[in-house]
């Protein structure tokens, strides 16, 4: 596995796409950071740049360099967590601006996967996470359904194909302006 980590890491340091299995699916990734990384991710779905995707963080003092508030509440949301849960952030920084929503949020979820874990502790930014589709296409289920159009304009594929076991979507959450703590998804 350390292989393939060393691998994307110097895409990703390099500016590169990388396809990589996430906690939940097959997902595009690169340096949430980097704006033009962050623009060939959108070129590739053919997805609208107000349409905000989300960041991977490896553990709570990676998401505290980027959120500097994180209300108790969810705190204790998150140790309770059973599954993958992605909140949406208000007023993200260090994160480059085009992943950013208009409204100044953004959804980062810490994960919870082996792989996922090595590389972003080592990358040592968040990720950015996206299913491996075109924009309104079904999000694949299995490596074997991620479109050859994907596979060919990503600058990496992660070898770990039979070490994913797809997932269900995320539990998304919201901070609101207040600090209270919405459900969107269960």
């Amino acid at each position: 596995m350390q292989k393939e980590v060393n691998l994307a890491l110097n895409v990703l340091k390099n500016g590169g796409i990388i396809l990589y299995p996430t906690d939940t699916v097959w997902g595009l990734g690169c340096d949430a950071t980097n704006l033009e990384a962050v623009n060939k991710i959108y070129a590739i779905k053919r997805r609208a740049e107000s349409k905000s995707m989300i960041c991977l963080v490896s553990n709570k003092h990676m998401l505290s360099r980027h959120i500097k508030v994180i209300p108790d509440e969810l705190n204790n949301i998150l140790n309770q967590s059973q599954k993958p849960t992605s909140v949406i952030y208000n007023n993200p920084t260090g994160i480059a601006q085009n992943a950013i929503a208009a409204d100044d949020t953004i959804a980062i979820r810490i994960v919870n996967q082996e792989f996922c874990n090595l590389l972003l502790e080592q990358f040592d930014k968040p990720i950015i996470s996206t299913s491996a589709n075109i924009s309104g296409e079904s999000t694949p289920k299995t490596f074997k359904e991620i479109s050859p159009e994907i596979l060919k304009q990503v600058d990496y594929v992660v070898n770990l194909r039979d070490n994913i076991t797809p997932s269900e979507p995320s539990t998304i959450l919201k901070i609101e302006t207040n600090g209270t703590v919405t459900v969107l998804r269960k």
